[in-house]
């Protein structure tokens, strides 16, 4: 098979299952949950890739891949597939020696290494496809090259009570990374690894062979190969990201996220056009705003008709509210009914649902509700 050289090759984690996402997670990978109004979360990640200029995306798939595969196709919606571009989805398989579903984050690499080598990239950019930013990965590839780095980890500040969610890091005045905790339970630091990294290709393949031979490995970037890279005293640099940035793995870091697009001056910015955000488009009509409706502070997908009140909301596309109804502080998915006279607040809508009438659903807790059935 030949392939054009690339300088560097993107490889996705898009596989996991995102248990803490609940019902959103049930019948579909992480990354396939939406977001916005209009997105899913593997939108950011791609884009990402588009506005920085990088072709070249693997997209590693394993929980529940059918919606994902499909959504995503060949990357003709994020502009990937231009001349010499492609995305390829690379779910496990079976070969001579058999089959297995990936045993972690760097296995999923490790049994992909053919199809990086197939580019003969010098270096290899790993993302994860559920985490809500906006980064230009070229500046990213820069500063790798600046600092003479063998692995560069990008890394942003997180509020110290969520420092057992990360991967937290010590550096020094050069941003050289001298110490790494997985999910550290007592951190000396905040700032915490955004799962993504650079490695020159040709040190990360040897890690890997190496990581893959250790039966004692749990086979993960975190745990397993950054760790002894640190070990071996690699050049490992951190490049501090100072934009915003969500991992988005419990029902209400979702929700939270969804209700920070709704700030006046919302850190970010879906509206920058030398910056979009893309996404598979739908045909849905224009959204309409009856004689009855109002709508305040909120977003509305296509598609939408309004004859109820909606407050500090973000609607998908397809979603109709009958008369006397209110959602306020809420998310609800494409294509759901709700019927008159119902009220919801801070909940989660799902897809497809129809809410009956007369359903009261005032949600006063910090535990966001997932509406699924009524």
């Amino acid at each position: 098979m030949i392939k054009s050289k690339k300088e560097i090759v993107v490889m996705l984690l898009a596989g996991g299952r995102g248990l803490r996402l609940r019902e959103l997670t049930n019948n579909m990978a992480k990354p396939a949950v939406r977001f916005g109004g209009k997105y899913r979360l593997i939108d950011f990640t791609l884009s990402n890739c588009c506005n920085s200029g990088i072709n070249t995306v693997g997209v590693l798939t394993q929980y529940n891949p059918l919606e994902l595969n499909y959504y995503i196709g060949i990357g003709t919606d994020w502009y990937i597939n231009r001349p010499n571009g492609t995305v390829t989805i690379l779910p496990p398989y079976i070969g001579l020696e058999g089959g297995r579903w990936y045993k972690g984050t760097a296995n999923a690499i490790y049994e992909n290494i053919d199809f990086v080598d197939i580019y003969e990239p010098k270096y290899v950019l790993i993302l994860s496809g559920d985490h809500i930013y906006k980064m230009n990965y070229y500046s990213l590839l820069e500063y790798h090259k600046k600092k003479e780095s063998l692995v560069t980890i990008a890394a942003t500040r997180v509020p110290w009570e969520q420092t057992s969610r990360f991967g937290i890091m010590n550096i020094d005045n050069d941003n050289r990374i001298y110490e790494f905790e997985e999910k550290a339970k007592n951190a000396t630091n905040n700032l915490a690894s955004m799962g993504v990294y650079i490695f020159n290709w040709n040190v990360l393949k040897k890690y890997l062979i190496e990581d893959e031979k250790n039966s004692n490995s749990s086979n993960d970037f975190g745990k397993d190969i950054i760790p002894k890279m640190l070990e071996d005293r690699l050049d490992m640099f951190a490049y501090e990201f100072k934009g915003y940035w969500r991992d988005v793995g419990t029902v209400e870091s979702l929700w939270r996220a969804n209700m920070d697009l709704l700030k006046e001056n919302s850190e970010l910015n879906l509206y920058d056009n030398n910056w979009n955000i893309y996404s598979k488009h739908y045909n849905y009509p224009p959204h309409y705003v009856g004689k009855t409706g109002k709508v305040k502070s909120s977003i509305l997908g296509e598609g939408c008709i309004i004859h109820g009140e909606v407050q500090n909301s973000v609607l998908s596309p397809g979603v109709y509210i009958g008369k006397n109804s209110k959602v306020i502080d809420s998310v609800v998915m494409p294509n759901v009914i709700i019927k008159n006279n119902v009220v919801l607040e801070r909940v989660i809508v799902m897809e497809h649902v129809v809410v009956k009438s007369e359903t009261i659903i005032k949600n006063r807790n910090d535990k966001i509700f997932i509406v699924n059935d009524t």
